[in-house]
């Protein structure tokens, strides 16, 4: 038995190393749908970086996967409004507080909309603003229900490495 268990140790060591990895700090996941269009496509495989938040405030604009609990699932989508934000679009243009901000990722039309954060609140939407649901529908985020950073693809290869 001894030395049955000797020969297994590193096979459980391995195993119980790759379950905290994915557990706690990154985890594959493939993308589904078309939200996130031209930034990230359906089937692509990216890595969701889980500890980011742990560490650090999330940042506007950057790619993050959120729990969905209105619909028990996971989205991904773009950070738009931070905490304690007046978030609005006025003819396809993002304005934050009154002040107008460049960007220069996103898929089709954006209908005018006003809405605000609260503090620990976040304003997420997909780059495909036609068919994205997003903080518009399902409302705000807390920064507990981020689940991670979206920062790296690893599949398809042709288009393989970080992600802006």
């Amino acid at each position: 038995m001894k030395k049955f268990l000797l020969e297994i140790k590193d096979y459980v060591i391995i195993i119980i190393a790759v379950v905290l990895i994915r557990t706690f700090i990154i985890t594959p996941a493939v993308v589904e749908g078309s939200s996130m269009d031209n930034t990230l496509n359906d089937g692509q495989v990216i890595i969701i970086n889980k500890i980011n938040y742990r560490i650090s405030d999330p940042k506007r604009f950057q790619i993050v996967v959120v729990k969905n609990s209105n619909e028990n699932d996971k989205i991904i989508k773009r950070i738009i409004g931070l905490p304690g934000e007046e978030i609005e679009y006025i003819d396809n243009k993002l304005y934050i507080n009154g002040e107008l901000v460049e960007e220069n990722y996103i898929h089709g039309i954006t209908n005018d909309f006003k809405a605000t954060t609260k503090e620990n609140e976040y304003f997420v939407m997909g780059d495909n603003r036609e068919v994205s649901k997003d903080s518009r529908m399902l409302g705000n985020f807390k920064k507990e229900e981020l689940i991670g950073r979206v920062k790296i693809r690893l599949y398809p290869f042709d288009k393989m490495g970080k992600i802006e």
